[in-house]
C-alpha cells in the first residue's frame, strides 16, 4: 500500500547535476523537463506525454498499474523491492494463518459470551498444508516465515523454484495437484493477463473441503461472487482478504458482513516513505551513471 497522492516526477535542472521532484496534479512543471517518473497507477496515456522520459519506477511491488496503459512507453520500468515491506506481508499472512489454525475466533466469541470453552486443534501443525501461489520475493519471505511452525509448505509459480523446506509446483499442468493439497491457499501472484481472476469457482472446487483462501496480492485475482458462493456452500471454511477489485471496498459489498471473511483495507504491507525515496534516488543515480537498473520488469511476463 502507498500513502495517498504518491505520483512523483523527476525534473532535471539542466544547468546543474541536481534533480528536483514535482508532484503531478499538485505542482506546475513542463513535460519536456521530466526525465523520470515514479508512482503506482499513472493515468493511462499520461506517460507518453513526457517527451524526454528515460525510465519509470513503480512505488509498489506490483506493476499492473503501469502495464494496464496501452500506450506505455517502451522504456525501462522497475518494481519496488523492500525487505521491510516483504516482512510486513509475511507477518500478516502468518498472523492470520495462526488465528485460523488455532481457532482463535471461536475463543473470541466464547469470551464475549462469558463461556469457558476448550477445544483441541482441528488438525496438527505437521498435518496442515499451506500452499503459496507465487514464489517470488514476497512468496519466499512468507514461506520462510512459516518454516518454524512445522507446517507442510508448498508453492506454485510459473517456473520451478528451489526453496528449502518448500515443495515446488510449476506450470499450468501442476496447478491442479498443487491446489488439491492446500488447506490454506495464499495468493501473492503478480497480476497479469494469465493470473487475472485465478481465484475463481473452478480453483475453489479443486481445493480440499474446509480450505481457507488468503489474498494479499491484487483484487483482480479474485472473483468475489465465486468466493462467497464457495463459502456459503460450505466448501471453503474461510477467507482473509486485504485487496479488492474496488478500493475502498464499497459500503454495499457483502464482504463487509460475511461471517466467514476477514477483510482489511489493503494494509498487509505499507510502503515506507524513507525506503521509497532511497529506492527512487538509487534508480536515478544508476540511470545517470550508466549502471544497470535492478528489478527491471519484463512487460511480456508482467513482472
Amino acid at each position: 500500500m502507498l500513502p495517498p497522492g504518491w505520483d512523483a516526477l523527476g525534473k532535471r535542472s539542466f544547468a546543474s547535476d541536481a534533480f528536483d521532484a514535482v508532484l503531478h496534479g499538485r505542482e506546475d512543471y513542463r513535460p519536456e523537463d521530466i526525465a523520470y517518473f515514479s508512482g503506482f497507477r499513472p493515468p493511462p496515456g499520461f506517460l507518453k506525454t513526457l517527451p524526454r522520459l528515460k525510465a519509470m519506477f513503480s512505488l509498489g511491488a506490483g506493476v499492473d498499474g503501469f502495464l494496464r496503459d496501452p500506450d506505455l512507453p517502451r522504456l525501462p520500468l522497475t518494481r519496488f523491492v523492500d525487505p521491510t515491506l516483504m516482512h510486513e506481508m509475511a507477518q500478516y499472512v502468518v498472523m492470520h494463518i495462526l488465528i485460523a489454525h488455532r481457532g482463535q475466533r471461536a475463543f473470541d466469541r466464547a469470551q464475549h459470551q462469558g463461556q469457558w470453552q476448550q477445544h483441541m486443534l482441528q488438525r496438527a501443525s505437521r498435518d496442515t498444508r499451506i500452499g503459496i501461489l507465487g514464489l517470488g520475493d514476497i512468496g519466499a519471505a512468507i514461506a520462510t516465515s512459516l518454516l518454524p511452525f512445522d507446517f507442510q509448505l508448498s508453492g506454485w509459480s510459473r517456473s520451478r523454484k528451489n526453496l528449502a523446506g518448500v515443495k515446488s509446483f510449476a506450470g499450468a499442468d501442476e496447478l491442479p495437484p498443487f491446489l488439491a493439497q492446500c488447506d490454506y491457499c495464499v495468493c501473492v501472484l503478480p497480476l497479469t493477463d494469465a493470473t487475472r481472476g485465478i481465484l475463481n469457482a473452478e480453483t475453489f472446487a479443486q481445493l480440499p473441503k474446509g480450505a481457507w483462501v488468503i489474498n494479499v496480492a491484487r483484487g483482480g485475482h479474485l472473483i468475489e461472487n465465486d468466493l462467497i458462493a464457495a463459502l456459503d456452500g460450505g466448501h471453503l471454511a474461510g477467507a482473509v482478504l486485504d485487496v479488492f477489485r474496488s478500493e475502498p471496498l464499497p459500503p454495499e459489498s457483502p464482504i463487509w458482513k460475511h461471517p466467514k471473511i476477514t477483510a482489511t483495507p489493503h494494509i498487509a504491507g505499507i510502503t515506507d516513505a524513507r525506503a521509497a525515496f532511497a529506492y527512487v534516488a538509487d534508480c536515478v543515480m544508476r540511470c545517470e551513471s550508466g549502471r544497470p537498473l535492478e528489478n527491471v520488469v519484463d512487460p511480456t511476463r508482467g513482472y
